[in-house]
């Protein structure tokens, strides 16, 4: 998938907050959790996510999405990465009562 048709499929899928983003070589982040949904295309570079004990391993062309506060980390490839990602407010659950 392309860049702008990426871009296209995330506004589609109400992602109210689409970002490009390059990070550097060899980072990695700790598990940690996000308050948003996100969905990614990796333009170049690579990233690995792992959740609990799956890790996958994402190359320039693949799509990610991890949940909102999905306990998660990530390591960065010996380029680095750059990829595009949607960003999407956690749904809230709310509740009423009938009198």
């Amino acid at each position: 998938m392309e860049r702008d048709e990426f871009i296209g499929v995330l506004t589609n899928e109400g992602f109210e907050e689409i970002l490009t983003l390059e990070r550097q070589p060899n980072i990695f982040l700790d598990m940690h959790t996000h308050p948003f949904e996100a969905k990614a295309l990796i333009l170049a570079g690579e990233i690995r996510l792992r959740v609990g004990d799956i890790e996958q391993v994402c190359q320039a062309g693949h799509v990610f999405q991890l949940p909102a506060n999905m306990p998660h980390s990530e390591t960065y490839g010996p380029e680095g990465a750059r990829y595009v990602v949607g960003r999407k407010a956690a749904a809230t659950i709310t509740s009423s009562k009938s009198s």
